[in-house]
């Protein structure tokens, strides 16, 4: 069995894919010294080693969230926003702009204007897959 010291020079330690584009989030935080069981933690040279005094910082430093990886250095992270799907920001349009119509004209059972009835059916071929190759939503009528 290695001696834990010569596998983790450093006590302390933070996990991250090491295959993914950088920045990356932190993924782990480990105390390889005081563990009992190494088996699970990825090896010293997959990981970043912290300092003492950054490992002890739990109000700035060593926090759940918000840390990521870059050129092996640990630094503020916050994931990229994920991208909606056109169908699905449609899907929800189509909601609005049909609650929106109803609230405005048939509720009082007047006629709704034909920008709007464009604009609906603009949405539902988008939300339903018919229209395929608009890249953004039409704009809502004023």
């Amino acid at each position: 069995m290695t001696d834990v010291k010569t596998a983790y020079p450093a006590r302390y330690y933070a996990s991250y894919d090491t295959t993914a584009t950088q920045p990356t989030p932190v993924t782990g935080w480990y105390d390889t010294w005081g563990m009992s069981n190494l088996i699970d933690v990825p090896e010293a040279t997959n990981m970043v080693a912290i300092s003492d005094s950054d490992w002890n910082n739990t109000d700035t430093f060593r926090l759940p969230i918000g840390r990521g990886v870059l050129s092996g250095k640990i630094i503020d992270y916050e994931p990229p926003a994920q991208a909606v799907p056109l169908k699905t920001q449609a899907q929800s349009a189509l909601a609005i702009a049909r609650q929106t119509v109803w609230d405005e004209y048939g509720s009082i059972n007047e006629a709704t204007p034909e920008n709007w009835v464009t604009y609906l059916k603009a949405l539902m071929a988008i939300a339903n897959g018919k229209d395929t190759t608009s890249t953004a939503l039409p704009a809502a009528p004023a």
